[in-house]
């Protein structure tokens, strides 16, 4: 129950935060923004105490330490994957208008007997 009413106190604070952005249209719009940041950073401030906000944590530390166990690839490697794939798209692009300008011969010319002028 308490973390239901701390989520909703988070999104009372991101909505009060937006709500700020348009009592102050008539100021500089650098307090404007200043105002939703305000509103963002209290409303993350309070979801982070809650239990889903700390599950969101440990999922975020364990993606970092899942990230640097990643071998990425090389320049090499990336620029020869790269090469491989626009050929692959140029290739199924030819191959695209030849079967599509065939069947519109057969359908058109052959079939239907529609001689293009």
């Amino acid at each position: 129950m308490a973390d239901k009413i701390k989520f909703a106190l988070a999104l009372l604070l991101v909505i009060a935060g937006v709500g700020g952005f348009y009592l102050l249209s008539g100021q500089a719009l650098v307090l404007q923004v200043l105002a939703v940041m305000a509103g963002v950073v209290a409303g993350a401030l309070v979801f982070w105490k809650t239990e889903p906000g700390q599950r969101f944590e440990t999922l975020c530390r364990e993606s970092v330490q899942e990230t640097r166990k990643v071998v990425w690839p090389s320049r090499k490697e990336t620029t020869q994957t790269t090469l491989m794939v626009f050929g692959f798209v140029v290739v199924m692009a030819l191959f695209l208008y030849l079967t599509d300008k065939s069947l519109e011969w057969v359908m058109y010319d052959l079939i239907l007997g529609w001689k293009k002028s």
